[in-house]
């Protein structure tokens, strides 16, 4: 929440310097004061539900409901995960607009040529997008890939409401919400230090042999949309969101499978995250959304967001002391196995 608020000064302060209004990114969906208070239930909806089934089973899902909610739904329960879920939205909603109005404070500086420089060099020589359209093609792999990098929207707001929730542990759920808001934060500072565009909108030419997908239609809408806002940063009343350094889309599946391999989910989660994570590296170069320094910095922050996550919400490790008394090391191991228990 402190982080959060932090940063939501900071977009404030930027929004009061520039004269332009605080512009909520998903306002298609309807007014924010409307739409998260909606989901906000939706998610305690479902979490009831689940917590009911695994206790009393679906013939008495109803008694099941109110004993759960009698019995596990404190009132700190509840304050913790509103909190969770508020300070998210917050650093969501001031990435964004931080994100938008980038291009003023650095104006003229772009770093695609460096950025396309170092594509070579990491690649040999050829351009990682070349590669990747001649290894998978460029019709169905294009429809694929694209269900993939568009699946990240939902998917990540969904699993936020899903540890939050169904984890009983309010330590972990503060770990993953502290995480995914590091995320925006140490993004939005990657976007300022080094301005991009994408290789997509740098050299659209490379890309025009693929089949039109979801990710083309938002490709061109965030051009449109950057072109509007920069002819007319207020009047437009729209937010730009065109930035390639780094890759957040990296970082944030990145620190999304890290999560779930050192909370210990089920073997399943944890495949299927790394996975997506796999995927949605190889979605980010096919589609010329980054270049390969931006997904190598999209891995060293969702990295440093697990981490620092960790350290502030208490779940760092802590290593057992040396100890010389007869025994100790047999205690420390059956400790140990109670704890992971």
């Amino acid at each position: 929440m402190l982080l959060s608020i932090v940063v939501a000064m900071v977009a404030l302060a930027s929004s009061i310097y520039l004269g332009r209004p605080l512009r909520d990114p998903d306002g298609f969906l309807g007014p924010a004061y409307i739409r998260m208070p909606l989901l906000a239930l939706l998610f305690f909806g479902v979490g009831i539900v689940v917590d009911a089934v695994r206790t009393s089973g679906w013939k008495h899902l109803p008694s099941g409901m109110l004993e759960v909610v009698r019995n596990e739904w404190s009132l700190r329960r509840i304050l913790c995960i509103t909190a969770g879920m508020m300070s998210f939205y917050i650093c969501y909603l001031s990435y964004r607009n931080l994100k938008s109005d980038l291009p003023t404070y650095r104006e003229g500086v772009l770093y695609d040529q460096e950025l396309s420089h170092s594509d070579l060099w990491f690649s040999g020589g050829i351009n990682p997008a070349v590669f990747l359209h001649d290894l998978f093609g460029t019709g169905f792999m294009a429809e694929v890939f694209s269900v993939v990098y568009l699946a990240y929207l939902p998917l990540i707001p969904i699993s936020l409401g899903a540890v939050l929730i169904l984890n009983r542990n309010l330590a972990i759920g503060a770990w993953y919400a502290t995480t995914l808001c590091l995320n925006w934060v140490l993004g939005t500072v990657s976007y300022y230090i080094m301005p991009a565009l994408g290789p997509a909108f740098a050299r659209p030419e490379l890309y025009r042999g693929l089949a039109d997908t979801g990710v083309t239609e938002l490709q061109q809408s965030l051009i449109s949309t950057r072109l509007d806002v920069l002819a007319d940063p207020v009047g437009s009343g729209q937010i730009q969101g065109v930035a390639a350094f780094a890759s957040l889309h990296v970082s944030v599946t990145f620190a999304a499978a890290l999560f779930m391999m050192h909370t210990r989910q089920k073997p399943v989660i944890q495949t299927l995250m790394w996975i997506f994570f796999g995927a949605t590296v190889i979605a980010t170069l096919y589609f010329g959304w980054h270049y390969i320094l931006d997904d190598i910095a999209g891995i060293v922050i969702g990295w440093a967001a697990v981490t620092l996550g960790a350290w502030v919400t208490g779940n760092r490790r802590k290593r057992p002391q040396q100890s010389a008394e007869p025994g100790a090391v047999e205690h420390r191991e059956e400790t140990a196995l109670v704890d992971a228990a």
